[in-house]
């Protein structure tokens, strides 16, 4: 039985998915849930970071860039609290003992870290299914995280093409036409 699961977020169209196995599975073992977004210049909308390099050659832009930067970052930021706000909301109602945290840094290595200091028994997360090059580059959490996690996990997957209910009726009206 779990008691205690942390739930890794972000607000890609799997994070959604993550919360729902997540609260299932809380429902059902009567667990408590950590709710976790790792502000990270990995997620998806993400801004950023102005080029330094331009900076000798343009000084006033210097200020503007970074007040710019500055406003999306604290956007970003927001997003994310109220992501995880929404859902804490929806799980409270679900009877689910929940709570929240937003950290800054790698998402891996956080992950784990909290899953440890909190005591998981279990963490859920997504896997954004990268692969070859991609993954080498670029890295993959889900797979540092199966690898380092001091608990279980469970991965939460995509299916590579969802049909939509849209999809499902224009396939259906093209059939239809002919």
């Amino acid at each position: 039985m779990f008691k205690k699961i942390l739930v890794a977020l972000d607000r890609s169209l799997i994070g959604q998915h993550v919360f729902e196995e997540a609260l299932g599975l809380a429902k059902s073992t009567q667990a408590s849930l950590m709710l976790l977004h790792v502000l990270s210049p990995e997620e998806e909308g993400s801004p950023y970071v102005p080029m330094l390099s331009n900076f000798d050659y343009y000084p006033g832009l210097s200020s503007q860039s970074f007040d710019l930067y500055q406003k999306q970052w604290d956007d970003f930021k927001n997003k994310g609290i109220q992501m995880l706000q929404s859902f804490c909301d929806e799980a409270t109602t679900a009877g689910v003992t929940t709570e929240f945290t937003q950290n800054i840094g790698n998402p891996g290595r956080i992950i784990c870290d909290l899953a440890h200091s909190y005591g998981a028994d279990l963490i859920v997360m997504g896997r954004r299914g990268r692969s070859g090059l991609m993954e080498l580059f670029l890295g993959s959490v889900s797979n540092y995280v199966l690898h380092h996690a001091s608990c279980s996990v469970h991965v939460v997957h995509l299916s590579v093409a969802p049909k939509t209910d849209e999809a499902v009726k224009e396939t259906t009206s093209t059939l239809n036409v002919n």
